[in-house]
């Protein structure tokens, strides 16, 4: 027999040094199953919401101020107390303001008594000349004199609704419901007109929160506010708690400078939970996606060109599905296109799959779907 080549005999070792790895490579089928988690599509109604960061205004804020000059005689508060309209917040001292007063009575008093004298001898000076027995010319001095002290009662009357005015100033009252700030004077200061500010007080029930979106929004918001308030909410920052209020107001210009709309809304706010000046996440409903399918946000991988799921098929094995979401919120995702609900997607483990992989489940589908609890609202701007 003729010896092989030493060609041949190489190429021989190769092609069992390739037999041998093919028999030592285990078969997919044949890998370990891989422990996955899982979560079921469900179809259910998605609020679709716009969200952004607010801020809280006041209803209204005013400064309250004195009427009159005056020594600071008592406070009826204490800085930060909820005060009631019509609630004595100041009294400034009314001494001088009831002097002032008594005087213009007196002054009115006397002045009417001469006035009806002045009256008297007019109507007398008129007959008279009537008659020919005084002459034209003191008749005409007569009426004169009359109406000039007519004229001065009218100054007293005005005097004297002054002078109650000022007295009235001395007690000051709240002007609106809210809770007052800082007091800024103390008993004993001299108070002047319309120059310091004594306390400011901020109506926050109802209160106000401020916050843009982008102007794409604009139309759709204008054509839903008409037809009902668009409902809006709320949440402090570290507070689990949402306060629910309505869209009260659409700005006449956009913001060329961010290409936002301002809005503000509404809120009752009775626990007072909303503070003037703090940020707030807020959260407008436009509308209500019909049978959404939804799935729990980790399902959803990002892939080279596209986004994508693992999901679960009958034998226990898995196929890569190449999917379109819509909207994401609440550690939901609303699929567009790509999977249907009643279909199991993987929500853990997903790094040590690839296609055909067989898994195992580590525990029991919710049985609400959607990591069991359902999808939240679903937000599309911020």
């Amino acid at each position: 027999m003729r010896s092989l080549s030493w060609t041949s005999l190489a190429l021989l070792a190769l092609a069992g040094a390739l037999a041998a790895c093919r028999q030592a490579q285990p078969k997919a089928a044949e890998l370990a199953a891989v422990p996955v988690t899982t979560a079921r599509a469900i179809s259910q109604d998605v609020p679709t919401k716009l969200e952004a960061i607010g801020a809280v205004q006041a209803m209204s804020t005013v400064s309250v101020k004195s009427l009159v000059t005056g020594e600071l005689k008592s406070v009826g508060f204490s800085q930060g107390d909820a005060v009631r309209k019509g609630q004595v917040l100041f009294t400034i001292d009314p001494e001088p303001y009831q002097a002032a007063l008594a005087q213009a009575q007196a002054n009115l008093a006397r002045d009417l008594a001469t006035d009806a004298q002045a009256q008297v001898e007019a109507k007398r000076y008129s007959d008279l000349a009537q008659q020919g027995i005084v002459s034209k010319e003191q008749n005409e001095q007569l009426q004169a004199s009359a109406s000039a002290d007519d004229s001065v009662v009218r100054a007293d009357r005005a005097a004297l609704q002054t002078a109650q005015l000022n007295l009235s100033y001395c007690t000051i009252t709240s002007p609106i419901d809210g809770r007052t700030g800082s007091l800024l004077v103390q008993p004993g200061n001299v108070i002047q007109p319309n120059a310091t500010v004594l306390v400011t007080i901020n109506q926050i029930t109802p209160i106000y929160v401020s916050f843009s979106v982008p102007e794409q929004y604009l139309n759709q918001l204008k054509e839903l506010n008409q037809a009902h308030p668009l409902a809006v909410t709320a949440q402090a920052q570290g507070d689990t708690h949402l306060e629910a209020g309505q869209l009260s107001f659409i700005n006449n210009s956009i913001d060329n400078s961010t290409a936002t709309i301002q809005l503000m809304a509404t809120f009752p706010n009775p626990s007072q939970r909303l503070w003037p000046g703090e940020y707030v996440n807020t959260d407008v409903t436009l509308g209500v996606q019909r049978n959404a399918t939804v799935v729990p946000s980790t399902a959803v991988l990002t892939g080279q060109n596209n986004l994508y799921v693992y999901v679960l098929r009958p034998d226990g094995t898995v196929e890569n599905r190449t999917v379109t979401t819509a909207t994401s919120a609440n550690g939901n995702t609303v699929i567009a296109s790509g999977l249907h609900a009643g279909e199991t997607v993987v929500t853990d483990g997903q790094l040590s799959l690839f296609p055909g992989a067989k898994v195992a489940v580590r525990q029991p589908e919710g049985h609400g779907g959607v990591g069991g609890n359902g999808a939240g609202g679903v937000q599309t701007a911020q």
